[in-house]
């Protein structure tokens, strides 16, 4: 009995990662296709069930809030692997590597002389007005210039050779666990699947993430820099994440209690008194960080941190008013960012967009709103969006009226045909829409990245939104170390050592719209 699904793949369907023209197998999926030909469907629903039993005994959970009845929900794993060939990761990993560079200069020269704002590259009430603009920050230096230590890059896939990312996440990106986690789970449920494919290891990722965190100590440090993670606690709908990376980074998880500030200095309580902290993995929201600078009824941080910080005694990764690289109205003008700081041509490209701040792109959009997707600039997890072809008439017309009073709280893109990939749903295999979150560590003197990162599915037929808080769920995402497959360039190596992550050196200097959707980011 055959696990696809009859019709599932069509001729006529979007791109499908493992399939070529619905009537063949791509090369990288070829022991993956024959895996799943050979085996009995009760075997992998048994599998299926055994996954989630590990995920519930582990404790990987995620929270909705506003949602009461479901405080406590594990997050839908699927159990057939999403393959790329080392040559797709490869250049992936080229683009990610300009993007976060880009960014990176972006912040800095924001936070600094603006010269991309007095050049008139990006419109200064972009930034000036954006929620996420911190002015604490104007004129503080951080360490080498690195405001994004830790970015998640969302990409999306629409053939065998476009990639376009969707959103840059430059604050708090999550969902590093959930990729560390199905790769374990996937080694556990089928070892004789692994020792077929020479796939490229991710387990490093937490060494990789405290060397990143420990090049960006400040220079008043003493020895071997501490390093902790600054949590807002249990109620976190991430919370699970949190202790997870603290615990495989063999550091200290605390929240705001837990630190004080003494002449302009981070410590924390410790049994054996007080202990300095150099470099601080926060995972709390610039407004709560310290009551002293931002919100005063903020229980969550630590008086005085924010003077430590610009006494420049305390690293924070990422750094206050990272907020602004990712809005959905700057992230329009990242092409122009890419080549105004790096003088070279975006590796990845942005997916067109509407920026409905302007007229004749609202005048477009408003009488296309069927066809378009559109989105809050500030908005996230898949929330406070349209989704036209799949709207009706009362959803278009809210949307229409909330365009006409606030179009500059919204852009628009096209509805992209995203690339599906194989996808257990219960009573067979059948294709589901994806999108992908590579991890991209930018330390004092080089990007890391991991190969591979968080492939989310959207599991239900048809829907685009990949998000965990609506009904998303998530695969391990191999990188196939084996030059043999398509679209691997001559000369690739084949040991998996040599393709753990990718590594540049980080420089910036001076150099100058584009019209993406998973729809919104967990």
């Amino acid at each position: 009995m055959s696990l696809f699904q009859p019709g599932a793949y069509m001729v006529d369907a979007p791109f499908d990662e493992m399939t070529s023209a619905g009537n063949g197998c791509r090369p990288a999926y070829n022991l993956v296709k024959a895996w799943l030909d050979t085996l009995d469907p009760e075997i992998l629903k048994q599998r299926s069930h055994e996954a989630e039993l590990l995920f519930r005994r582990i404790g990987i959970t995620f929270a909705v809030y506003g949602q009461a009845e479901a405080e406590e929900r594990i997050i839908p794993f699927d159990v057939v692997p999403r393959v790329l060939t080392i040559g797709e990761w490869q250049r992936l990993s080229e683009g990610l590597t300009q993007r976060v560079r880009a960014l990176n200069a972006f912040l800095a020269d924001i936070y600094g002389q603006a010269e991309i704002l007095k050049a008139g590259i990006v419109p200064s009430d972009l930034v000036y007005q954006n929620p996420y603009f911190r002015p604490e920050m104007i004129g503080l230096k951080v360490p080498r210039s690195i405001y994004v230590p830790i970015s998640g890059i969302d990409i999306v896939r629409v053939d065998s050779e476009t990639f376009y990312v969707l959103e840059d996440n430059a604050r708090t990106p999550s969902g590093v666990s959930y990729m560390l986690e199905n790769r374990e789970v996937m080694m556990r449920l089928f070892p004789d699947l692994f020792s077929e494919h020479r796939i490229a290891p991710v387990e490093n990722y937490p060494d990789e993430l405290l060397q990143t965190l420990r090049s960006l100590a400040p220079p008043t440090t003493r020895g071997e820099p501490t390093v902790v993670l600054l949590s807002p606690g249990q109620f976190n709908s991430a919370y699970y994440e949190h202790t997870f990376l603290a615990d495989r980074l063999g550091i200290e998880l605390v929240e705001g209690r837990d630190l004080f500030v003494r002449d302009n200095t981070v410590f924390m309580r410790t049994t054996q008194g007080p202990k300095r902290v150099d470099v601080i993995y926060r995972r709390l929201d610039d407004e709560f960080l310290d009551p002293l600078a931002f919100r005063p009824d903020s229980v969550l941080g630590v008086p005085g941190l924010m003077a430590a910080y610009r006494a420049g005694n305390v690293t924070l990764a990422n750094a206050v008013g990272t907020g602004v690289a990712d809005d959905k109205a700057i992230y329009t003008y990242m092409p122009e960012i890419v080549r105004f700081y790096l003088g070279q041509e975006p590796i990845l490209k942005n997916v067109p967009t509407w920026r409905c701040r302007e007229p004749d792109h609202l005048a477009y959009v408003l009488d296309h709103l069927e066809e378009l997707v559109v989105k809050e600039v500030s908005g996230s997890g898949g929330y406070g969006m349209l989704v036209g072809p799949k709207a009706d008439k009362e959803q278009i017309e809210t949307f229409r009226e909330k365009l006409k009073a606030k179009p500059d709280d919204f852009i628009a893109q096209p509805t992209l045909a995203l690339s599906t990939c194989p996808t257990f749903v219960g009573e067979g295999i059948a294709p589901r829409h994806v999108d992908l979150r590579p991890f991209v560590l930018s330390g004092a003197d080089q990007v890391r990245i991991v190969p591979g990162g968080l492939t989310r599915v959207a599991l239900r037929e048809g829907s685009l939104v990949v998000n965990s808080s609506q009904g998303g769920g998530t695969k391990d995402t191999w990188v196939l170390d084996d030059p043999t497959g398509a679209d691997a360039p001559p000369g690739t190596p084949s040991g998996p050592a040599e393709v753990s992550s990718v590594q540049s050196q980080t420089q910036t200097g001076p150099s100058g719209q584009s019209q993406s959707q998973s729809q919104g980011q967990s």
